[in-house]
């Protein structure tokens, strides 16, 4: 049985959460049923599958949003809260 599609908003919604040095700061959810991304208060939050374990939840989370932004996961980078929930990303041009 195949993994259902993650629920993910609008690109430009995402976009408009980046602060003027390319920041988004965002909440996790790691070991979540299901992997989405949700706009709320002002913030994106972030539900993904894997496990708080040796960097995997952090791995997922990235390339969800990535995936969410329309773009390669290598332009994202994990500037602050790699060992929290709260988690603060670099979008790189």
């Amino acid at each position: 049985m195949a993994r259902p599609k993650a629920d993910l908003p609008e690109a430009e919604a995402i976009r408009a959460l980046l602060d003027e040095e390319g920041r988004l700061a965002l909440r996790v959810t790691p070991g979540a049923r299901s992997e989405g991304l949700e706009v709320a208060d002002g913030r994106l939050l972030a539900k993904v599958r894997a496990k708080p374990e040796d960097g995997k939840a952090n791995a997922a989370v990235i390339d969800l949003v990535a995936q969410g932004l329309g773009v390669a996961p290598s332009r994202l980078t994990l500037l602050r809260g790699a060992t929290s929930r709260d988690k603060l990303l670099g979008l790189q041009d």
